[in-house]
């Protein structure tokens, strides 16, 4: 490897094979490449050696670097990838200068942080969203390079957005004529030539396929069926399985199985602990005299999870994301080094944590799905993963992993692992929504026709030629129409007729031109379905109050599998207690039990159960875009009083607490206890400014608290509108804003001018505007519309 390269790779001393054969294209070449090769082959080395190509293009002759000429976007499946990524990425490109951020959820960068960074790290969503935006090119004019891990995602219910950002980008390239290389990174996938057709790739020069023969240790599988139906018997059933293929190899061969829910790790590992106990085969885990044994013991006191303190001695821990990251920690560390034997972990580990064990279990693989709202098999992407994690490079020879399933899904995962599932297109399922945010940004040039050739981007369109069946079309339709140009425009007219249907966009249906509309725009901007724009139509009035506007949220077509379930009734239904916001509907009904988890999740409510902790989950990543696209749906309509109520309903889900409470509460780092003592007191906001440390001191009985109250009160954002010159000077430039208001008869004296903060809660300014001087124009009569009378002669007009 040449020496300019070498500092992204300290501590290696040679690439593997799968490296070593892209190694050419990748450093030296431009090539958009498709790299599909088994987890474990070190596909992340292979992006490595494209970025620093990249870094290299922009080194000056002195070894300086022009940081501020290029950016490089890489698309990870999750947050805790992107985290990972982040932090990969960060500690390997130091020594280039190369700054590295992460662009993920709600979580965006300042204008000097974009400039700053040189390479950005994000999700398909996000990316989807910040390129979703015209007028913001910040973040997209200098992309150099896209890579996309796990592009095989193409299969999943996300796949429509990996879909959407690379037909974008493939259209800026032709468009703009800008140099942006595309690289896919996938696990090893029947149709990959279909894949990297839809990337533009050059077979001959891009494509590089790898099968399982160049996993780093070879990888035994094992899949179990069982046919018992009933829960108790079924659960029993997989803990004896996991207990047999756990004591066979005790004290020889480290373990991790995984499970599906924070309660199920502690189960599964005490169930196997008892099971033992009662065999006498305990000590073949962790012998006492064993020098883990002891470190194991030593570590007891530092755990805090009650759980986890008794599993410790016995050499078997849990891990998930309930854990406190201290105990999380101590648990990776203690498997990494081999003083556990057995670890049982939700998937959570698999994504986040590289910690490898000879044998991996998936115990069982239905998990629940909070957008189906339903039991749901695992995706194709969770099982290659967690399976990746079975057998040690540098220990074994082998790895072995066990999938213990229904009988049913034998046949399923038996295909999926040997690469016979055929990745497929899901974006007719999402055409509609997508279809409007390319109109929205000006891609799609108002006409259907240019759609239909948007259309001829996708991978939609490469499957739909591959296998035109399955897409609904007939055996013979490619003889009749070798481009689909037909498909496509059946397909683009009737998203744009459900678009014009909800007014996201009017369509002209006999010249085919689309045009955009300020509902558009927000459903493109926050990234919301139609669906859910149609319920907004359908239900918003001027005069809605908080009940109705919670009650509105709760129907929103993001919801619609979120059902009620028999066996989580009585949690709702105590919540329903604690909440402030009365709820109309009965627990039985779903749209009930999202407004119930929604103000639960502003008060900052704990949860239970597993099944109502996920449908929490699901709401609150989608809360924030939804109240705000409320917010500006009303501020459009021109409605006041009902914007105030949106725009505080999206800053209380921001803050995560009531507006009723003290605005202290945005601040971190006063103690809960004085923030309630302060709640307690019948005093006005605004008198907060007039006291001094001491005083609020002995308000709260506190001295020691009065001064950093004093400091965090007059940190809090305030903004006086009036404001007087005495020196008639100008400090800065006007900014005026312009807005009309009614006058009504009789004048009234006064109008109140209300500044509201975007983004603080009790921030806010009232100015009286008097009227006691203001002279109004003089009226005339409103114009009459003509009726037709017919012509007059021209002489009764004229003299």
């Amino acid at each position: 490897m040449l020496d300019w390269a070498q500092p992204a790779f300290k501590g290696m001393q040679q690439l593997n094979r799968v490296q070593s054969k892209v190694y050419e294209t990748a450093l030296f070449k431009a090539d958009i490449i498709l790299l599909c090769a088994p987890t474990g082959a070190g596909k992340t080395n292979v992006a490595m050696l494209i970025i620093v190509q990249k870094i290299k293009r922009n080194r000056n002759d002195d070894g300086t670097f022009n940081h501020g000429n290029y950016k490089v976007v890489y698309v990870a499946p999750m947050k805790v990838l992107v985290t990972e990524v982040v932090s990969n990425l960060s500690n390997r490109l130091k020594d280039y200068g190369v700054t590295v951020r992460e662009l993920s959820g709600d979580q965006s960068l300042s204008g000097k942080e974009i400039e700053e960074t040189q390479i950005i790290v994000t999700t398909p969503e996000k990316w989807d969203i910040i390129t979703r935006k015209s007028g913001d090119r910040t973040y997209t004019q200098l992309v150099r390079l896209l890579i996309i891990d796990e592009i095989h995602l193409l299969h999943d219910n996300r796949g429509p957005v990996l879909e959407s950002i690379v037909a974008r980008t493939l259209r800026q390239i032709e468009t703009t004529k800008e140099n942006i290389r595309l690289v896919g990174l996938s696990a090893t996938l029947p149709n990959y030539e279909d894949v990297a057709l839809f990337l533009r790739v050059d077979l001959k020069k891009g494509l590089f396929k790898f099968d399982r023969s160049y996993r780093p240790v070879p990888l035994r599988q094992q899949y179990i069926g069982i046919s018992v139906r009933k829960p108790l018997q079924r659960f029993q059933l997989m803990n004896d399985l996991c207990y047999q293929k756990v004591v066979a190899g005790a004290g020889k061969q480290q373990v991790l199985i995984f499970v599906h829910s924070r309660k199920e790790t502690a189960k599964t590992a005490h169930a196997i602990v008892e099971t033992a106990m009662a065999n006498d085969k305990l000590s073949k885990f962790l012998k006492e005299d064993s020098a883990s044994h002891e470190v194991l013991q030593s570590q007891i006191g530092l755990i805090k999870n009650g759980e986890l303190r008794k599993l410790l001695p016995y050499g078997f821990a849990i891990h998930h994301a309930g854990l406190t990251r201290g105990d999380r920690e101590i648990v990776e560390a203690l498997f990494g080094v081999g003083h556990l034997q057995v670890l049982v972990s939700t998937a959570t580990l698999a994504w986040g944590v590289n910690l490898p064990a000879h044998t991996v279990i998936i115990k069982g693989t239905q998990v629940y799905n909070p957008e189906k709202g339903a039991w749901m098999e695992l995706s194709p992407l969770d099982v290659m993963q967690i399976l990746g994690c079975a057998g040690r490079p540098q220990y074994d020879q082998s790895g072995e992993g066990i999938i213990i399933t229904g009988h049913s899904e034998l046949q399923y995962y038996l295909s999926l692992m040997n690469e016979q599932l055929p990745i497929e297109s899901q974006f007719i399922s999402k055409l509609a929504d997508q279809l409007n945010a390319e109109i929205v940004l000006g891609t799609v040039q108002n006409n259907a026709k240019e759609a239909c050739h948007w259309l001829g981007y996708t991978y939609l369109y490469i499957r739909m030629v591959r296998n035109p069946t399955l897409y609904g079309l007939a055996p013979d339709a490619l003889v009749k129409d070798v481009a689909l140009e037909e498909r496509r425009a059946d397909l683009i007219h009737s998203a744009a007729t459900l678009l014009d249907k909800n007014n996201l966009v009017k369509y002209d249906r006999k010249s085919g031109y689309f045009q955009v509309t300020d509902l558009g725009r927000i459903a493109s901007y926050y990234y919301i379905s139609h669906g859910t724009i149609a319920t907004y139509n359908e239900h918003l009035k001027p005069t809605m109050g908080d009940i109705d506007l919670y009650r509105l949220f709760s129907l929103s077509e993001e919801f619609k599998y979120v059902s009620v379930r028999q066996d989580e009734k009585m949690e709702p239904a105590k919540l329903l207690d604690r909440v402030p916001v009365p709820i109309k509907e009965t627990l039985e009904e779903s749209s009930a039990k999202i407004n119930v988890l929604l103000q639960a999740y502003i008060s900052q409510l704990k949860l239970e159960g597993l099944s109502l902790t996920s449908d929490m989950v699901y709401i609150t990543q989608s809360v924030g875009r939804l109240v705000r696209a409320l917010y500006e749906i009303v501020l459009k309509r021109g409605w006041a009083q009902l914007a105030e109520k949106a725009l505080n309903l999206s800053k209380m889900v921001g803050k995560r607490m009531w507006s009723v409470q003290t605005p202290l509460r945005q601040f971190h780092g006063i103690p809960n206890e004085i923030l309630m003592k302060l709640e307690k007191k019948d005093l006005v906001w605004e008198r907060y400014y007039d006291l001094s440390s001491q005083e609020l001191g002995e308000l709260i009985r506190s001295p020691k608290m009065g001064r950093p109250l004093h400091k965090f009160i007059h940190q809090f954002p305030k903004l006086p509108v009036g404001r007087k010159d005495s020196q008639k000077q100008y400090i800065s430039e006007d900014h005026t804003l312009t807005f009309t208001v009614p006058i009504f008869e009789p004048l009234p004296p006064q109008y109140f001018v209300r500044v509201v903060s975007d983004k603080w809660l009790g921030s806010q300014t009232v100015l009286p505007v008097s009227f006691r001087h203001l002279v109004l124009p003089e009226k005339h009569p409103p114009p009459t519309t003509n009726r037709a009378t017919g012509l007059a002669a021209p002489s009764s007009h004229c003299p």
